[in-house]
């Protein structure tokens, strides 16, 4: 039986289309994906993200097991600051991908994907071993809503006190929403500002609501996964399962900027190393159908008669206008510009790489 958020009543009260994604009941699309897109493009959209789990450790050495577990490092983040990270295998394969939230000297919170919470905190634990450290598996008792676009600071500024233009980019705080308290951080999967809030999920459904009746006259509407997916291909935001896994590492990801050898020993660091020295044999990479035909994730990549990959993640851009997506290739024929084949139904369609990601927001708002 697939979990339910808190939301889950809200979303099927509006007319949710629903789908079974990662084990839970979530809503894939509201009034149709191609107007949720463009409304957090354009506006903002409101996403139910509380599928996502949580994992806190806590205690002295709180620190050096979130560096054992973790790629990047977490001792450059101060209180209140967020890192993208990735958390690999001892063969340098990426396990998930998660934001650690630093909250203090002792106290860090993971954010991680719904499939892979359970599994992530088993590896976590046993990868504790002598350290003082505990960690809780939290992923129930919060709820997180994404709200992403260009007017989410507006719209939520209409119902907390506290300065929201004091929060940069991939940093949070404790902020009271309508009076609910909740950790806001300026961070999102959309490619444009906005805000993640996290709260108790007994709260979800009121600030849910709130921050719908507070933003309709801002545009702001209900958005959905199939939305999220585009638009987070858009910003070539990489999805855990389908342009990384275990067969994948993040240096072949595009993700290198994550790894940090320098900070001392994490698991995985040899294989990743190793990789580094010898050179990557294959690399993720964008392309841009030259065709009307959109390219869908497992579809093959051509060049010449022989396939050299496939796609990851495909799909139309609705912002941009294209057919766009991304894959694996040999590293020889990744570079910008290389001309290729995506098979579409038994007919080759050319596509060339492009540089990503395929979107930038560097516009100015109301």
């Amino acid at each position: 039986m697939p979990k339910r958020t808190p939301l889950y009543e809200a979303h099927v009260s509006i007319g949710a289309r629903m789908v079974e994604f990662a084990g839970w009941q979530m809503p894939v699309q509201y009034a149709g994906h191609i107007q949720e897109h463009m409304a957090v493009r354009e506006a903002a959209g409101l996403f139910d993200v509380s599928h996502m789990g949580e994992i806190e450790i806590r205690g002295a050495d709180a620190l050096a097991l979130v560096q054992r577990i973790s790629t990047n490092d977490a001792s450059k983040l101060q209180d209140n600051q967020v890192q993208y990270s990735t958390m690999t295998n001892e063969a340098g394969g990426v396990l998930d991908d998660l934001l650690v939230y630093r909250l203090n000297a002792d106290y860090f919170l993971l954010v991680v994907n719904a499939g892979g919470s359970d599994s992530d905190f088993e590896w976590i634990k046993d990868h504790a071993g002598e350290l003082s450290v505990e960690a809780y598996n939290t992923s129930l008792a919060f709820a997180l809503l994404a709200l992403q676009g260009p007017r989410a600071e507006q719209i939520l500024q209409g119902l907390t006190d506290h300065m929201l233009d004091r929060i940069p980019y991939y940093w949070s705080q404790r902020v009271l929403v309508d009076g609910v308290d909740c950790r806001v951080s300026r961070t999102g999967y959309t490619g444009e500002d906005g805000f993640e809030i996290l709260c108790d999920s007994a709260h979800a459904r009121h600030l849910w609501n709130r921050l719908l009746v507070t933003g309709s006259d801002r545009g702001l509407i209900p958005c959905g996964l199939a939305a999220r997916n585009t638009l987070r291909l858009e910003a070539a935001f990489r999805l855990y399962g389908h342009d990384m896994d275990e067969t994948t590492t993040p240096l072949e990801a595009g993700l290198g900027w994550v790894v940090k050898f320098a900070k001392g020993d994490f698991t995985g660091r040899d294989a990743l190393l190793k990789q580094k020295q010898e050179g990557l044999k294959r690399k993720l990479a964008g392309f841009e159908v030259l065709d009307r035909a959109p390219a869908r994730d497992g579809y093959p990549i051509v060049i010449g008669d022989k396939q050299v990959g496939v796609v990851s993640s495909g799909s139309p851009a609705p912002f941009l206008k294209k057919n766009i997506g991304l894959a694996y290739l040999p590293t020889e024929h990744a570079a910008v510009g290389t001309e290729l084949f995506v098979e579409i139904r038994g007919r080759n369609v050319p596509a060339r790489v492009v540089e990503t990601p395929f979107y930038k927001r560097d516009r100015t708002y109301d």
